[in-house]
């Protein structure tokens, strides 16, 4: 098929790569010139405009970093609704809020298109290894449609509802992960202080009632789990900006459905303080540094 892919940070980009390694033709758009060299030399064609990356497509897929960057590749004068042909759907893997989600959509109906939202988990080991899972809010029969491109990028494509239900999957999933992570590392750090061997600790945690992938797989204690962020400094994971991104989302989307978000508001807090403290860029799990004797990150 013939995709217009636009975004190429680091999930979009070996998104993309995959979409050409299953045979698909690509335009391509990109801010950053040399993500979009990258894609060239892979075999994408590259787009000066969202306009041009959109236009004589049969998909296009956007992978941006927050719903004010999608309404502007969206709308703007060389968005993706003024190359667009009718009738072709347009796929958002961003994570942005579900009520903007609902805007895009009108937006998308009055150009004679359809947008979907597919929010990814996964981060970019899955993206790079095409195993990511989307969570999809559409019709079944798009659902149905748009089923075999995403599957050349993921390797869980779940139909979670009619259009947004895909984003509120995701700020709900993220959302346990991100409180998980600070009891996780508030659990490590005060084992650590009471005396017991965090390697120990881990171990034990991860084969009783406490395991989980913030732990198990996570654990934000270095030197507990040897591929985790952790062990190398907190780089190459998701940062703790997105996570707090993401757990803005979910405290607004809560707000405006009046539901209560007690553990979602402090864990905001807690990385809210990281970020302050200049560690936006580490990985999340480096929030335990809050906890340890050196938690001015």
């Amino acid at each position: 098929m013939k995709i217009g892919f636009i975004g190429l940070g680091n999930m979009g980009a070996p998104m993309a790569l995959n979409l050409l390694k299953a045979g698909h033709a690509l335009n391509v758009f990109d801010l950053n010139a040399q993500a979009v060299e990258t894609l060239k030399q892979a075999g994408a064609r590259p787009a000066k405009t969202p306009k041009e990356a959109s236009t004589d497509v049969e998909y296009v897929i956007t992978m941006l970093p927050a719903s004010a960057h999608v309404k502007t590749v969206l709308t703007g004068e060389e968005g993706i609704l003024a190359g667009i042909a009718k009738h072709t759907p347009i796929i958002d893997s961003s994570t942005i809020d579900p009520a903007s989600v609902k805007a895009f959509a009108e937006l998308a109906t009055q150009n004679g298109n359809t947008f979907v939202d597919a929010p990814v988990s996964g981060g970019t080991g899955g993206a790079t290894a095409g195993t990511l899972t989307f969570m999809v809010g559409s019709t079944t029969h798009l659902y149905e449609q748009i089923k075999p491109v995403l599957s050349a990028m993921g390797k869980n494509i779940v139909h979670c509802g009619e259009t947004s239900t895909g984003q509120v999957a995701k700020i709900c999933n993220n959302l346990v992960l991100g409180i998980t992570m600070a009891g996780v590392s508030e659990a490590m750090a005060l084992g650590e202080k009471l005396g017991i061997d965090p390697q120990v600790l881990g171990k034990i945690i991860n084969t009783s009632t406490g395991r989980c992938w913030s732990s198990d797989t996570y654990n934000p204690f270095p030197g507990v789990i040897d591929t985790a962020p952790s062990t190398r400094g907190y780089t190459g994971g998701f940062g703790t900006d997105l996570m707090l991104k993401d757990l803005g989302l979910a405290t607004d989307a809560a707000k405006l459905a009046r539901q209560p978000v007690y553990l979602g508001a402090l864990a905001q807090q807690l990385y809210q303080t990281m970020s302050a403290n200049g560690a936006g860029k580490l990985d999340f799990s480096a929030v335990i540094k809050l906890y340890r004797k050196d938690g001015d990150a």
